[in-house]
C-alpha cells in the first residue's frame, strides 16, 4: 500500500516516512507528582527499547533524567520490525522493557494482550497535535506519548498547474486538462491488488469511514462505510475508473505512479513524503497540498503515529511515567528526536517550526485534516476485502452491489 522509512530531512533537501503502534491491558500508570521538583528515583533502572535512529536523541533526555532523579536508564537497541512481537511475548513473562517505542496501529492487539499501561499525559497533551493523541486512544484511555506522525497528500507539478490547491476533485481534473497534461492525475492502486490506504481521503470525503469513532476519538468495531455514503463513494470510484473517465486505473502500481509524475506526464498524484525523492528525480517542481474532496466533506487521509509505551508489567511505572511526561514531552527532547530521525513532529510548535519548508508544510496541513488509521484489532480483517472491492469497481463491476457485498462480508468476518 505504501512505502515507508524516509524522513522529512531528506524531503527538505528535495527528497523526504508510519509503522505500527502499541496498546495495553487497562493497567493504569500512576500519575506523576504535582510538584515540579524532580522525583527521587535513586536505585531505579528503567529499560527502554529503541531503534538505532532514535537512540541518540533518547540518550540526551536520559542523561538529564539520570542527573536530576538519580535513576539509571538502560537503552536497548532493537530492530524496529522486531519490537512488536518481542514486546508482546516478553512482557507477560516479566521480561521486556519498562518503555518501548512503537507505532499506533499495534494498539488494539497490544491492549488485548494486556502488555501496556495507560499513560497520563497531563498538561503536556495540549502540546501535541490532536490526531496524534487520538491515535493512541483506545476505549477512551491514552496508551502512549506520541512524538511523530505521517500521512499522504496531494502532490502537484507546479510547471503544469501552478501552486494553487484545488478544493475538489473536479477542480483538480479541470486544472490539469486546461494545462494540457497527458494525464490529469495518477493514483497508485498497487496494480491489481488495490490500495484503499491511498484512496481513503476520497472515501472519507463522502462520509464513509472504515470504522466509526466514538466521542472520545476511540474507534469502535462498527463498520462505517456502508449505506448511502459508501454507495456514493463506490459510484464515484466507478465513474472515474476504467469504464468511466479512466483517471483511476489498475495499471498503476507504486513505481509506475512515481515515474509518470516525475516525467511530467501527470499533473497530480497522491503520495507520501517517502515518495518525494522519486517524484522529483527528473527535475519536477512540486507543491504539496491537502487532498481535495470528491464528496461533500473534508478529505481525511490516514495518519500514522509513533510514540512511547509503558509496559503493563513495569515495576517502576511511576518513574517511567515521569521520564515520558517530564523529560520526553518537552520541546528540546522532541526536537532532538526530530533531528535524529526526521518525521513530521507530533509536537505542535515543532511541526509549525519545520513547516518553514513548504513541502513539509503541505504534509503537515494534510495531517491536520487526517484521522488516525484505526488501532483496533478488527482492522487486520479489512484490507483484503476492501482492496479487492475497489479493484473490482475500478475495473467495471457494479459499484453498489460490489461495495454492499464487501461491507456485508466484512461485518460477518469481524462478527
Amino acid at each position: 500500500m505504501r512505502k515507508m522509512g524516509i524522513g522529512i530531512a531528506a524531503l527538505a533537501a528535495g527528497s523526504l516516512l508510519l509503522a505500527g503502534c502499541a496498546g495495553g491491558s487497562g493497567t493504569t500508570t500512576p500519575a506523576p507528582a504535582e510538584s515540579q521538583a524532580p522525583i527521587d528515583a535513586s536505585g531505579v533502572t528503567l529499560t527502554v527499547w529503541t531503534d538505532e535512529n532514535r537512540k541518540p536523541a533518547i540518550e540526551a533526555a536520559a542523561k538529564t533524567f539520570e542527573d536530576e532523579t538519580g535513576a539509571k536508564i538502560e537503552l536497548v537497541q532493537k530492530n524496529f520490525e522486531d519490537i512488536r512481537n518481542d514486546f508482546t511475548n516478553q512482557v507477560p513473562t516479566g521480561e521486556g522493557p519498562d518503555i518501548t517505542i512503537g507505532a499506533h496501529d499495534w494498539l488494539g492487539s497490544l491492549v488485548q494482550a494486556g502488555v501496556v499501561a495507560t499513560v497520563d499525559l497531563g498538561e503536556s497533551a495540549a502540546n501535541f497535535e490532536k490526531v496524534a493523541t487520538d491515535a493512541f486512544t483506545y476505549d477512551g484511555q491514552t496508551y502512549a506519548l506520541p512524538y511523530s506522525l505521517e500521512t499522504i497528500a496531494l502532490v502537484q507539478n507546479t510547471d503544469l498547474v501552478g501552486e494553487d490547491a484545488p478544493a475538489t476533485w473536479d477542480d483538480m481534473i479541470a486544472a490539469a486538462k486546461k494545462a494540457g497534461a497527458e494525464r490529469p492525475v495518477v493514483i497508485n492502486t498497487a496494480g491489481q491488488t488495490g490500495d484503499a490506504y491511498t484512496m481513503y481521503g476520497f472515501q472519507t470525503s463522502f462520509g464513509a469511514p472504515v470504522f466509526v469513532q466514538d466521542d472520545s476519538g476511540s474507534y469502535t468495531a462498527e463498520v462505517g462505510m456502508g449505506g448511502g455514503a459508501g454507495d456514493a463513494f463506490a459510484e464515484w470510484l466507478s465513474a472515474n475508473g476504467e469504464k468511466g473517465s479512466g483517471d483511476i486505473s489498475t495499471t498503476i502500481d507504486y513505481d509506475t505512479n512515481n515515474e509518470l509524475f516525475a516525467s511530467g506526464k501527470a499533473a497530480y498524484t497522491i503520495q507520501g513524503p517517502w515518495a518525494v525523492e522519486a517524484l522529483t528525480a527528473q527535475g519536477a517542481k512540486i507543491k504539496v497540498n491537502p487532498i481535495p474532496s470528491a464528496g461533500d466533506e473534508t478529505a481525511s487521509p490516514f495518519v500514522g503515529v509513533q510514540g512511547f509505551y509503558i509496559s503493563a508489567e513495569s515495576k517502576n511505572a511511576l518513574v517511567a511515567q515521569e521520564f515520558l511526561t517530564k523529560y520526553l514531552a518537552t520541546y528540546d527532547a522532541q526536537k532532538a528526536l526530530y533531528e535524529a530521525d526526521p518525521r513530521i513532529p507530533a509536537w505542535s510548535d515543532l511541526a509549525e517550526e519545520v513547516s518553514s519548508d513548504p513541502v513539509i508544510a503541505g504534509f503537515v496541513a494534510s495531517s491536520q485534516n487526517g484521522v488516525p488509521m484505526p488501532n483496533i484489532p478488527q482492522m487486520g480483517s479489512v484490507w483484503d476485502l476492501w482492496n479487492a472491492a475497489q479493484v473490482q469497481i475500478i475495473k467495471g463491476a457494479d459499484p453498489k452491489a460490489t461495495w454492499t457485498t464487501m461491507v456485508a462480508d466484512l461485518e460477518k468476518t469481524i462478527g
